[in-house]
């Protein structure tokens, strides 16, 4: 062996136990600044869903508000769309009562035309009443205006 080559071999190794213990010291130094860097990292990413998830509860209640706003208008237009036809139809019964109550005067008024000058006619109703009547009493005015009361009483 040549003399050359044992110092060769042996500054060989010096370097790579000196690298080791420069890669040694380096990791050291280096493995702190890493951890505290990956907890930056690791807060701004919680941050950052913090922010979204924020954002997203946000918008969220946003979108409720306006559910409930339209809700809200749909109510007071279907309200409103009732109210209305309530209106309507209560003109509509309005207007059938004045129909109905014209019908019932066109009515009245040709009976008490027909009935004019047809005394005949009333007394034969007035009697066919009587002869029909269940139990009923009568009261006649009297000359002081008031009714006998006892007259013979109708027999059932």
């Amino acid at each position: 062996m040549h003399p050359n080559r044992n110092a060769i071999a042996f500054g060989g190794l010096v370097a790579s136990v000196l690298f080791f213990v420069i890669l040694i010291v380096l990791a050291l130094w280096a493995w702190p600044k890493y951890k505290v860097y990956k907890l930056e990292m690791n807060g701004i990413a919680a941050l950052k869903e913090a922010e979204w998830s924020k954002q997203i509860l946000i918008e969220e209640a946003k979108a409720r508000e306006q559910a409930a706003l339209m809700q809200a208008k749909a109510r007071v237009t279907l309200a409103q769309a009732e109210g209305e036809a309530k209106i309507v139809q209560a003109k509509a019964e309005g207007q059938a009562d004045i129909e109905r109550a014209k019908a019932a005067a066109e009515a009245n008024k040709i009976i008490g035309e027909s009935l004019k000058g047809n005394e005949a006619y009333l007394r034969y109703v007035w009697i066919k009443g009587l002869q029909d009547g269940k139990g009923e009493r009568i009261y006649i005015p009297t000359e002081a205006g008031l009714p006998i009361l006892e007259a013979g009483k109708a027999r059932k």
